[in-house]
């Protein structure tokens, strides 16, 4: 685990939502939206932040560390500074109404070229009794890891990469666009906290919203 940042020690706990037992779940990844539909600032969870993170990511001068957590916290708050400052507005970190149309005028126009972290999507699990399948995607060559477990997980923002509290499963250390991960062992008839973190081969990191998987009996 990488030493806290004094400027990134904010602790965050998210808790997932629970769902009915399902033999197939299937949840979006990060992706990104046309459009910022709320303020936003530090605290703020949710695919609009990921959205956002995607975009800032874009412009290594403005956020050059790319996280695309989910999670407003404070290197995105310095990222919206660099570009309030960068477009002429009032630099407060704060996704307001006036930073939020600057934005989405941006991003329906494409103003942004690619961005750094992977972009991770079409999750797909496969649950039985004892463990659970997860499938998904990114946009280039990625590896990854699995954290989950029985209680909420908690995240730590650093400058280069996140902490996940729980148990990892991981792939190899081969750079894919497809993964495929098996988590065995696990107890039936339970609902199970869960992450996917991917790193690229220029070490640039991304993860899912926290969400949860449902064991069969």
């Amino acid at each position: 685990m990488n030493k806290i940042s004094k400027f990134t020690n904010r602790f965050m706990k998210i808790a997932g939502i629970s769902i009915a037992a399902l033999a197939l779940v299937i949840l979006p990844g990060i992706s990104r939206a046309d459009t910022l539909t709320r303020n936003l600032s530090v605290g703020s969870t949710g695919t609009e932040v990921s959205s956002l993170q995607t975009f800032l990511a874009t412009d290594a001068t403005i956020y050059p560390q790319g996280l695309v957590t989910g999670y407003f916290g404070f290197l995105t708050k310095s990222a919206v500074s660099n570009f309030q400052s960068k477009n002429s507005l009032t630099a407060d970190g704060i996704v307001g109404p006036m930073s939020r149309s600057v934005i989405n005028q941006q991003m329906i126009n494409g103003m942004g070229g690619n961005s750094q972290a992977p972009m991770i999507s079409d999750v797909i699990i496969n649950t039985t009794n004892s463990g659970a399948m997860v499938n998904w995607t990114t946009n280039e060559g990625a590896k990854g890891v699995v954290y989950y477990s029985t209680s909420p997980l908690s995240t730590y923002e650093h400058e280069n990469s996140v902490d996940i509290s729980g148990s990892t499963a991981m792939t190899d250390s081969s750079l894919r666009t497809t993964q495929n991960i098996s988590v065995q062992n696990l107890q039936s008839n339970t609902t199970y906290y869960y992450m996917i973190y991917t790193t690229d081969q220029a070490g640039n990191v991304s993860v899912t919203i926290p969400a949860t998987f449902h064991t069969s009996n």
